[in-house]
């Protein structure tokens, strides 16, 4: 080892083969699969445990649906009243480590060595970041967020624009058009792309760098030393699989509401829980075969054609809508959100309790739960970029693109709700019976050919869904084997399908109420793993030569 790694007590990577000689019981360190393609490979006991876990929480919720619907009910207040705080400091401390990271000498370290070269293009990779970060939830909440925000949430105390008679008050547009734009920008910005950027440079420097396995616990080497490879390993591992799959069943849950909603909304196809359990099944199905095709033949392919097809979307309501108010909708939700982002990120002494505890709080938890799945995704797919590269890539720009794509959408819907309230169908499915899965498809009927963009709008979604799924499945079923890449197929689809199962468990035990109790449930505990995280990730750069 160089001087400052055995100062810090992480590996150089001259050091690397030193620990991976280390006896290690987890497949000392094998991260190919020494196994046949369709054996299993399961003496990592985190698959045991994540498996009978889970199995039986499905069997709990399928057995006994009135009593966890009560349950799911009860604890997402619950959670998202007492632990506010929590996930609003540590959201601010994610982004002032990024932020820190960018500035910082350390920022010239390259992911794999001083000699690795990116393994794909730039737009490659944009598009497989951002359609496994926030495919689905663009397109279920970019109607419905800024229009919700701007006339019932008042964050901040900024006054709705709808009096109780519900006519406009039109003193009250202007701020809180800018506070709805600005309110959603703050859920889709920087703080969620931080908590992604986090895990994904931790799980990149530990793998590439310093020699350890694609997995959770080798970020955690700087802090636990030889016990990852043991019940602490196990038990971080163990909360990834919990969080990630939680995570990807809340989002699979909205997607088969939206794409439900959809077909009822252009088809007439009938809108109930039969469906979507009909459409998780199929679209299941459809990622089981992605998985089988692996990263490149699967994920890479899809997440292209996701770009290319909501790139057209987004640019059909761009030059249909209101183009120069959107435009100037999109600098001002930009400024508004830049001047207000202290205010919408402090945890004390807050009056907007509705805007806080109802989105906030949740949103925190799921990104937090999501970030094992994207981050491990994005480690895998980021090898050869400096850690400055990284982390504006993965920063900034996909939040530029979450606030363009917000005040497109959310711009239009809000135009059409203040042009026209009485007539405008975004104002009665979101503000007046608040039906959030079909608010993309009402903002879509006020604007031309709204029966085909409807259409490309569900297949959108359903692909979006395939994307998560598939890329879910992969990135847990590497963790449960221990940090292999290439693990026995027969593990890849059981994960895949026990996804689907999840997803369909909760919307029967309580429908999206369960879905985000149990998201914020399992988001918590992991929180305290992604700051323990920062530190890892600092003490590992530490030993970078540099």
């Amino acid at each position: 080892m160089t001087d400052e790694a055995a100062q810090t007590g992480i590996p150089s990577p001259e050091g690397a083969t030193e620990l991976i000689d280390t006896e290690y019981e987890i497949g000392q360190h094998n991260v190919e699969g020494s196994v046949g393609p369709f054996d299993f490979d399961i003496h990592n006991p985190v698959f045991l445990v994540s498996g009978i876990s889970i199995a039986a929480f499905v069997f709990y919720a399928l057995v006994f649906q009135e009593q966890a619907a009560a349950a799911f009910g009860a604890l997402r207040p619950w959670l998202t009243s007492t632990f506010d705080w929590f996930f609003l400091i540590a959201g601010n401390l994610f982004v002032l480590f990024c932020l820190f990271l960018i500035v910082s000498p350390w920022g010239k370290v390259r992911l794999g060595g001083r000699e690795a070269t990116p393994d794909y293009t730039y737009v490659g990779w944009f598009a497989m970041l951002f359609a496994a970060g926030m495919g689905i939830g663009l397109m279920f909440f970019g109607v419905l967020e800024p229009v919700y925000h701007m006339a019932v949430s008042q964050p901040l105390g900024v006054p709705s624009p709808f009096a109780e008679d519900g006519t406009i008050i039109a003193a009250n547009v202007d701020a809180a058009k800018r506070m709805g734009l600005a309110a959603t920008i703050y859920h889709w910005g920087l703080h969620p792309w931080a908590i992604y950027a986090v895990v994904a440079l931790a799980l990149a420097l530990f793998s590439y760098n310093k020699g350890l396995p694609l997995t959770i616990r080798s970020a955690f080497y700087p802090i636990f030393g030889e016990r990852i490879w043991g019940l602490t390993g196990h038990i971080i591992d163990t909360l990834a699989v919990f969080a990630t799959l939680f995570g990807l069943a809340t989002s699979l849950g909205f997607g088969a509401q939206q794409a439900n909603a959809g077909l009822e909304h252009v088809f007439g196809i009938p809108n109930s829980i039969n469906v979507q359990v009909l459409l998780i099944t199929v679209i299941t199905i459809i990622a089981l075969i992605s998985v089988l095709r692996g990263l490149d033949g699967g994920v890479k392919v899809l997440s292209e054609i996701n770009m290319g097809l909501a790139a057209l979307l987004l640019v059909f309501v761009l030059l249909v809508g209101p183009t120069m108010v959107i435009l100037a909708d999109f600098f001002a939700g930009l400024s508004t959100y830049a001047s207000n982002m202290l205010s919408l990120s402090n945890p004390i002494g807050r009056a907007d309790d509705s805007y806080v505890h109802g989105w906030t709080t949740f949103y925190w938890a799921w990104w937090i739960s999501w970030s094992p799945f994207v981050g491990m995704f994005i480690a895998r797919v980021s090898r050869g970029r400096t850690v400055r590269e990284f982390i504006i890539c993965v920063l900034i720009i996909p939040s530029l693109v979450c606030v363009l794509w917000m005040a497109v959408f959310g711009g239009v819907a809000i135009d059409q709700v203040l042009s026209d309230p009485l007539n405008s169908a975004v104002k009665a499915q979101v503000i007046d019976s608040y039906n959030p899965p079909i608010s993309l498809f009402a903002m879509l009927e006020g604007l031309p050919l709204a029966s085909i963009t409807s259409t490309l709008g569900i297949v959108l979604v359903i692909v979006f869904f395939v994307t998560s799924s598939d890329s879910g499945s992969l990135v847990i079923d590497t963790i449960t084997a221990g940090g292999k890449v290439d693990a026995p197929v027969p593990q890849r689809v059981f994960w895949c399908v026990f996804e689907g199962v999840v997803a369909i468990v909760l919307l029967l035990g309580g429908g999206l109420g369960a879905l985000q109790a149990m998201v914020i449930s399992t988001g918590l505990p992991f929180a305290l793993v992604l700051l323990l995280m920062c530190i890892a990730i600092f003490k590992g750069l530490l030993s970078e030569p540099r």
